[in-house]
């Protein structure tokens, strides 16, 4: 230990600056060094920092009351934001289950799932498939949903025996094919698996969109949803997407399943919702299965968190929702989309960068030490690590992600995801400043 304070630190040996404050995309450290936020923390700030609006809703409701138990009472601010919601859900979905963040809104969904079948005398119904290379939340039962094998490994004796199957990761097909002639094979794998565990012990199929760090903002063929819809449905499977990175606006439709005119069974939701100024997180469900708790002797569900639509949190996540809707950001993002990727495909230039890809406000960038084979740097070369280091020290904050081959060891990737109210000369800021490091420590590459 380097520090003489008392916080248990995600890593102990970094020296972290301290952030002051901030403002639009931009923090500020303790020294008055200012950074462009270029994933927005952990892509969670879409609306940027310090919008007033926001904090006075927050303090307003403070004034009033700030916790409410939820199996005792009920709130004003909980209904509100559970309405608006719906309003921006898929047609069908009905219902809101506020919590605390992405990783609770996974949990409550997976025991949404288990009353589902319970519901509907299907005890055998158990297993959830996952797909490899996914993340879905630091609890137990969260990361036994996730396919990220590295995050897993510490904490096997405690998984769930669930199954996973191939990502649609087209830039490198696990069954070394190429789309479109490859029949969309991946998502058909979810079928092979289904009649392999035996269908009458599947429950539902989890999957983000278009994913996060694990794989670097991957966005699947435009048949695979649709597809991956069919099965569920053939086989009486709840369809489950994980939208906590990419609801509420990231790819520039309300979610990004929207993309694909799917209508899943149950939505994860968190980050965007409250943009980060307060913890919360949700499921949306739809009416399929909610109808079906509606009918139920059991009058109960138990989940059982504390904080599960508290008060001040939805407040804030109501306001947060009404100024996306109020400064039109979701089209905003749809609009800055092009901008983006007609500006970062231009890294393709640059010797180690394999692939660029992304959707909306969400882009990531595949780092290969030869492009023709696509071959992937050694761990110990901390390529993505090293590429980040230099951009922070320049004034960019980005987001670092591996895990693409060997157990979930290698690979290297960046993720971009400013808030939603980026400019074009600050996307161009980004970009100098991201092409500066790359082309270093490429020149570093090359020198070894």
């Amino acid at each position: 230990m380097n520090r003489d304070d008392r916080v248990f630190y995600r890593d102990r040996k970094k020296i972290y600056n301290v952030i002051d404050r901030g403002e639009g995309i931009y923090l500020y450290d303790r020294e008055g060094k200012k950074y462009i936020d270029g994933v927005g923390g952990t892509l969670v700030v879409s609306i940027g920092h310090g919008v007033p609006e926001v904090v006075d809703a927050m303090l307003e409701q403070a004034k009033k009351v700030s916790f409410l138990y939820g199996g005792q009472f009920v709130s004003e601010p909980q209904i509100e934001p559970a309405k608006k919601v719906i309003d921006f859900a898929p047609a069908g979905m009905c219902r809101v289950y506020f919590v605390s963040g992405g990783s609770e809104a996974t949990e409550v969904a997976l025991k949404l799932v288990r009353q589902y079948y319970l519901e509907r005398d299907e005890p055998s119904r158990v297993k959830v498939v996952g797909r490899w290379q996914s993340y879905h939340g630091a609890t137990v039962g969260a990361l036994s949903l996730s396919g990220h094998t590295f995050w897993r490994k510490d904490y096997l004796p405690y998984m769930l025996d669930f199954p996973h199957v191939q990502a649609p990761y087209c830039y490198r097909c696990r069954f070394e094919k190429e789309y479109p002639s490859c029949g969309i094979v991946c998502a058909y794998d979810l079928e092979r698996t289904v009649k392999q565990e035996g269908k009458e012990s599947i429950a539902a199929f989890i999957s983000e969109p278009v994913s996060g760090s694990p794989l670097g903002a991957m966005v699947p063929p435009p048949e695979y949803f649709p597809i991956v819809r069919e099965i569920c449905d053939r086989y009486g499977i709840l369809l489950v997407v994980d939208e906590v990175i990419t609801g509420f606006g990231r790819t520039g439709k309300n979610f990004a399943v929207d993309h694909w005119n799917v209508v899943p069974d149950l939505i994860i939701a968190g980050k965007g919702i409250s943009s980060g100024y307060t913890p919360l997180g949700a499921v949306i469900v739809h009416e399929k299965v909610f109808d079906l708790f509606a009918q139920s002797k059991r009058s109960t569900f138990f989940t059982g968190y504390s904080y599960s639509g508290n008060p001040l949190s939805c407040a804030v996540g109501l306001k947060v929702l009404e100024y996306v809707e109020k400064h039109d950001l979701i089209a905003r993002v749809a609009r800055m989309e092009k901008y983006l990727f007609e500006k970062f495909s231009n890294l393709n230039e640059l010797p180690i960068v394999g692939d660029v890809r992304g959707k909306g406000l969400l882009l990531g960038i595949e780092f290969v030490a030869d492009k023709g084979k696509k071959t992937i740097f050694e761990r110990s070369q901390r390529v993505a690590e090293n590429i980040a280091k230099k951009a922070v020290d320049k004034g960019l904050v980005l987001l670092t992600g591996r895990g693409l081959e060997d157990a979930g060891v290698v690979g290297d990737i960046l993720v971009i995801g400013p808030p939603f109210i980026i400019k074009k000369e600050e996307i161009d800021m980004i970009f100098n400043i991201l092409w500066e490091s790359i082309s270093e420590v490429s020149e570093e590459q090359r020198r070894k």
